[in-house]
């Protein structure tokens, strides 16, 4: 089971936690990017391939018999962050496709480049499967 952790006073955040409290199976999610399960991009669209990046996210949580709602906390690393600000529509449409309206503790952060040059976006997830 998670809580999630709102200090009393504070705004509540929108889209994300400012924390979460969980017990159970631990899963960490290593960062994934938008690539398709041979490894090949197939788009260079900022919003395709976050879309294709929670996909992959996804899919992991599966295979470690997790899902989507068991997620606790997100680090999203991006190239530019003002192709993610200008996208945010887009990328909160893909989210609630793919991870539904849950909302765990995230982090986000531009970094100067990812290790694939084509990645415009690198998630890392953490997941907690109540025993």
């Amino acid at each position: 089971m998670h809580t999630i952790l709102q200090p009393e006073g504070w705004a509540k955040p929108i889209g994300y936690a400012n924390g979460v409290a969980a017990s159970g199976r631990t899963l960490f999610v290593g960062g994934q990017i938008g690539w398709n399960e041979n490894s090949e991009f197939e788009t260079d669209d900022f919003v395709e391939q976050v879309r294709q990046t929670l996909k992959n996210v996804v899919a992991v949580l599966t295979a470690g018999g997790a899902e989507p709602h068991h997620i606790t906390t997100m680090t999203w690393y991006f190239t530019d962050k003002q192709e993610y600000l200008g996208n945010l529509r887009g990328i909160g449409q893909a989210y609630r496709e793919i991870i539904g309206r849950h909302y765990p503790a995230m982090a986000a952060m531009q970094v100067v480049a990812l290790v694939e040059n084509r990645a415009k976006i690198e998630i890392q997830a953490t997941a907690v499967v109540p025993q």
